[in-house]
């Protein structure tokens, strides 16, 4: 048996990569520090596209069974609505977001997790690593003292803004570190709000104030507050920003959890250091204007997951795993940005700049295009890996192409698509007239599954999906027909024609070679 990928940190990053991994088979031992998981939920949006990557994960009905869906957006300021920006805009099969605390997160990836037979090692600390061109060896100290060395194929470090592996592969942070400080609650509270909106309050005060609402009366607050402030978090301070700064009633009356946290704008400059490789906070570190943190975190392991599987599997090359540096630094980059640039609106001082702000808001998101272009933001649904080196470009003027997330709206394919673990090489025949499946062989499996208006069954391939009217072939921009490769996290690897399948084979020459 060969030695396990080890991952460092059970937060809801470190769970995705290791369920990924586990689910494909291939062994993984996680480790937390925590002797429990903890009870503080920082996290608690769930977007879109992260919704669409559960359901290939298996999970996502049960957070959408235990959170509260999120329709819209909405920006206050001075009693008035700004800007309302409804999330059903955006181009997924789940055109809303999530919110659910994070422990409830994490509980339904543990709970998967041990469904594939591992379990999170609690109560371990990384205290040591080294790596060479055969695997890396972790020590790890129990609560006991006790010091563990163990032998991995490769090592993820998950563990957090504060990552002790990415001190220990001599990594570091880099960026604004000016910082915020904010003041956050968890908490029951009475109030008005619609239940199916987040909302933000620019105020005249320190700092905006962040209101999502939850299950059962659970709220969660979210309030900038200067670096200067100090002290204890507490019941009466959060109620204080809170009627200081929202134009509605919110009173508290019980706090689950209370806190005040600096954050930063940083990422570490490489995602992967020889066999290790860093995601979530322990890469990137950024306001949590938005709610992207998580998400972005958890898209990451995504990201990651089947590649390291594919590289166990002997089935990728190198280039596959540097990939992952290629297409998640420049969305770390983007949602810093994007996140700074939100808390920069949201701290305006100076009244006049913020009454200039507030029209302006008003003015451009009262145009149909910003309001998609800020929900597919916000949703992550704009996030392409186009330019990657591990994807064939579109060829002429196809409105899909590699690196692209494939638009699938159908139910029944997305059934057929949501428990597979590797690449599928769809075959669009919406006029009825079935090709044989595509006869190239390629350095790692796929299944071929047609597409077609007849939904007949035909030899060679794994399974047929009916697609009257050649919805799905539209959709992809490929009204004739074509074949799309699609990759195992949900993005599309190449788009090919009947008269050129080309891309097909330039794409296994790029993970093969």
């Amino acid at each position: 048996m060969s030695d396990p990928i080890i991952v460092a940190g059970a937060g809801p990053v470190g769970l995705t990569v290791a369920g990924e991994l586990a689910r494909r088979g291939v062994p993984v031992r996680i480790f937390d520090r925590l002797a429990a998981p903890t009870g503080q939920s920082r996290a608690v949006l769930v977007h879109a596209r992260s919704l669409e990557l559960m359901e290939r994960g298996g999970v996502v009905g049960e957070v959408l069974a235990s959170g509260v869906r999120t329709d819209a957006m909405e920006l206050r300021a001075d009693g008035e609505t700004v800007a309302r920006i409804e999330l059903g805009l955006v181009d997924s099969p789940y055109p809303y977001s999530v919110t659910i605390a994070q422990t409830e997160t994490e509980r339904i990836l543990t709970e998967a997790l041990a469904g594939h037979g591992v379990a999170v090692e609690r109560e371990r600390t990384v205290t040591a690593l080294e790596q060479d061109g055969g695997g890396v060896r972790v020590t790890v100290r129990h609560a006991d003292g006790r010091e563990e060395v163990v032998a991995g194929a490769w090592l993820v470090g998950a563990d957090g803004g504060h990552s002790d592996v990415r001190r220990l592969v001599g990594s570091a942070l880099a960026g604004s570190f000016k910082g915020e400080r904010f003041l956050m609650g968890d908490v029951d509270a009475e109030h008005g709000f619609d239940p199916h909106t987040m909302y933000t309050f620019f105020s005249a005060h320190d700092g905006p104030l962040l209101v999502f609402p939850m299950k059962d009366g659970r709220m969660r607050l979210i309030a900038q507050i200067p670096t200067t402030a100090d002290g204890p978090a507490t019941q009466e301070w959060l109620q204080r920003v809170a009627d200081e700064r929202s134009d509605s009633r919110i009173a508290i009356q019980h706090s689950r959890w209370l806190t005040t946290f600096d954050i930063h704008h940083a990422q570490v400059p490489r995602y992967r250091i020889g066999r290790v490789f860093l995601a979530g906070d322990a890469a990137h570190v950024h306001s949590p204007a938005g709610g992207q943190g998580m998400n972005t975190g958890m898209q990451d392991a995504f990201n990651l997951g089947w590649k390291l599987a594919l590289a166990e599997a002997g089935q990728a090359n190198a280039a596959l795993l540097d990939s992952y540096h290629a297409e998640r630094h420049p969305v770390g980059a983007k949602v810093i940005e994007f996140t700074t640039a939100l808390t920069n609106v949201g701290t305006l001082s100076n009244p006049v700049a913020q009454r200039l702000r507030n029209r302006v808001m008003h003015a451009v998101t009262a145009l149909a295009p910003v309001r998609l272009a800020m929900a597919d933001k916000v949703e992550e649904t704009v996030l392409s890996y186009r330019g990657s080196p591990v994807v064939v470009g579109a060829a002429g003027r196809s409105p899909i192409s590699g690196g692209d997330h494939l638009p699938v709206a159908d139910p029944a394919l997305r059934a057929v698509l949501a428990p597979e673990h590797g690449h599928v090489l769809l075959t669009l025949a919406p006029d009825g007239a079935v090709p044989a499946p595509h006869a190239s062989r390629y350095g790692f499996g796929v299944r071929q599954i047609l597409v077609s208006a007849a939904g007949a069954p035909v030899n060679g391939y794994d399974a047929v999906v009916a697609d009257p009217g050649g919805a799905t072939a539209a959709r992809c921009g490929l009204p004739r027909g074509g074949r799309v490769m699609l990759r195992p996290d949900g993005y599309v690897g190449a788009v090919a024609t009947f008269e050129d399948e080309g891309p097909l084979d330039a794409y296994g020459d790029l993970l093969s070679s």
